[in-house]
């Protein structure tokens, strides 16, 4: 697993699948002049960690560099990051939180573009029939099912 960040909070995270020389490359190639410094990532290494051994985990306290609050994406990913752990929202569902009811394609584009999955849980919007739907991270839906799946069985065994 990889991230960046600025002077705002995290710019991006890449979820685990690459191997970590693939993962610098993409990172250095995608923030010209980022340097390997884990130092500011405790925190989201702690709760990444603790996630991805089946723990129930809010990300709620890591600071994002996300749209502004105006902006379409904005919204959307507020209110994506805004899905508790084990819950599952649909696409138009979510549209209808922003008040957008009519543009559930627009929401699932703006996911397609999260640029902090896990931190904002756009694996944890679902098709209306409760189908996993797409995800973008490099493992694609796989991801996102097995994601879900240890979200279910961690609610199970609280």
């Amino acid at each position: 697993m990889g991230a960046v960040t600025g002077d705002t909070g995290l710019t991006r995270i890449a979820l685990p699948h690459y191997q970590m020389d693939d993962l610098l490359a993409l990172l250095a190639w995608e923030h010209q002049g980022a340097v390997r410094d884990e130092s500011p990532f405790e925190q989201l290494i702690e709760l990444s960690g603790s996630y991805f051994r089946g723990d129930v985990v809010a990300f709620d306290d890591v600071t994002c560099d996300l749209p502004g609050e105006g902006s379409f994406a904005g919204k959307v990913l507020r209110a994506a990051r805004a899905i508790a752990y084990g819950q599952t929202i649909s696409y138009s569902g979510l549209a209808r939180e922003i008040g957008r009811p009519d543009a559930a394609r627009a929401v699932a584009t703006a996911l397609g573009k999260n640029n902090f999955p896990l931190v904002v849980p756009c694996h944890r919007v679902t098709y209306a029939d409760g189908r996993a739907g797409g995800f973008s991270a490099p493992a694609g839906v796989d991801q996102k099912v097995k994601m879900l799946a240890m979200e279910t069985a961690g609610m199970a065994g609280k």
